[in-house]
């Protein structure tokens, strides 16, 4: 009787325990802001050069587990980016997700006009699952470009 309520004390601990381990591989809504926050301080303290090198080091303090940065220009091209170099210098008005949503395009209009801050969702290929995923993308306008973080749900 013992051993069995033994084992399940101990089954419920590893359970609990990977759960735990899961749920801390995917970035916080809090977490998004956070480092919008440090990206955009980063770049008034250290100019647009070196702000945006760092945002684009896949290895930098601006990529954390799922959560990474992107600056968009407001004509929509991509000015840095933590996860797909690929993408720095295109023109990426007309990028839609798989739904059909302009999600850039969104994006540049809602930096326009609210440009304290504001949440996107659309969908995107989470870097570290390698699949499509719901995404809220959380971004502060700072000059002619819009600096955002987004997580995956």
């Amino acid at each position: 009787m013992i051993r069995h309520l033994l084992s399940g004390i101990a089954f419920a601990a590893l359970a609990a325990v990977a759960a735990g381990a899961h749920a801390s591989t995917n970035a916080s809504k809090e977490e998004a802001v956070a480092m919008v926050k440090k990206g955009v301080a980063f770049i008034k303290a250290h100019g647009i050069e070196k702000g945006y090198a760092e945002i684009s080091n896949k290895s930098g303090q601006f990529v954390d587990r799922d959560l990474y940065l992107v600056v968009y220009g407001l004509d929509g091209k991509c000015l840095a980016h933590g996860a797909n170099a690929k993408q720095i210098g295109k023109d990426l008005l007309d990028l839609t997700d798989v739904d059909g949503k302009y999600f850039v395009k969104e994006r540049v209009s809602l930096a326009k006009s609210k440009p304290a801050g504001f949440w996107q969702d659309y969908k995107f290929t989470n870097p570290v699952s390698k699949k499509i995923e719901p995404k809220a993308m959380y971004c502060e306008k700072l000059g002619e470009a819009a600096v955002c973080g987004g997580i995956y749900k």
